[in-house]
């Protein structure tokens, strides 16, 4: 088995192992994981995070030994890049940017500096910093398979979210619908639950954090706050339901 770790802002993760291939999720600076299938051009690897697997580019990561993933994959010393944008300085002086929710506790191994603090991974935070983050992500522009603040999709949205407050949730929608418990009405909810939507054929197809006063922040075109009832999202630009609720669950 071979190991790697992203030691780029993003890398994109793909359906097949081709640039045409459909984008599934992305991969974030310090992440680490498995490689399942090594080619010429294209590596199926497996995130240590969620677990979730696709192809991206042998370009675009650094292998690792075994040893090394298994530090760096440590839940317990895990930090993250807090900033919406993180300079970072190379060892050899030249600079880059991250993005928020990048894993910087691997920086000692990839030589990289930092100009800003962390989020500490190794104690869940209190569920109310949840919207603080989420609220960050306002109007950043929806993008199928996205996870950063320029391109997200719903369920990298809440996983991110989440993740950064010391909470693990899959990638996607149907997957994230079988963590937590189910409740009744929207009236138990509390601010930083997620509810889910699905479609006419009853598969669950999005995911948007629960607010107060009857609101949700979702990616829907872009990260947007809007209104939630017992049918679904209230859009408040069109003043018509946009997604149909199928239930609410209580994750912490």
């Amino acid at each position: 088995m071979k190991y790697g770790i992203c030691n780029i802002a993003v890398v994109p993760m793909r359906l097949d192992p081709s640039d045409k291939g459909e984008m599934v999720s992305q991969v974030l600076y310090g992440e680490t994981f498995k490689i399942l299938d090594y080619r010429k051009k294209w590596s199926r690897v497996r995130l240590h995070n969620d677990k979730y697997e696709g192809w991206i580019d042998n370009k675009q990561y650094l292998e690792i030994a075994e040893e090394y993933y298994t530090s760096l994959s440590d839940d317990n010393n895990i930090a993250f890049a807090k900033d919406l944008i993180t300079t970072i300085t190379h060892s050899d002086k030249t600079l880059s940017t991250i993005l928020m929710g990048s894993q910087i506790s691997s920086s000692s191994y990839l030589n990289d500096e930092f100009s800003s603090n962390s989020i500490n991974f190794q104690e869940a935070a209190p569920k109310e910093n949840l919207l603080q983050n989420a609220l960050l992500f306002l109007n950043a522009p929806y993008l199928w398979g996205g996870r950063t603040s320029i391109g997200i999709d719903c369920s990298g949205f809440t996983q991110l979210i989440y993740r950064m407050n010391g909470y693990h949730l899959s990638r996607d929608a149907s997957q994230q619908a079988t963590h937590g418990e189910v409740l009744s009405f929207i009236e138990e909810s509390d601010p930083g639950d997620l509810a889910f939507f699905d479609n006419s054929e009853g598969i669950i197809t999005h995911v948007g954090i629960i607010m107060k006063d009857n609101y949700i922040i979702h990616a829907h075109g872009k990260v947007r706050i809007d209104r939630l009832d017992q049918t679904g999202i209230f859009n408040l630009d069109t003043s018509i339901h946009t997604h149909k609720l199928r239930m609410i669950k209580k994750i912490l």
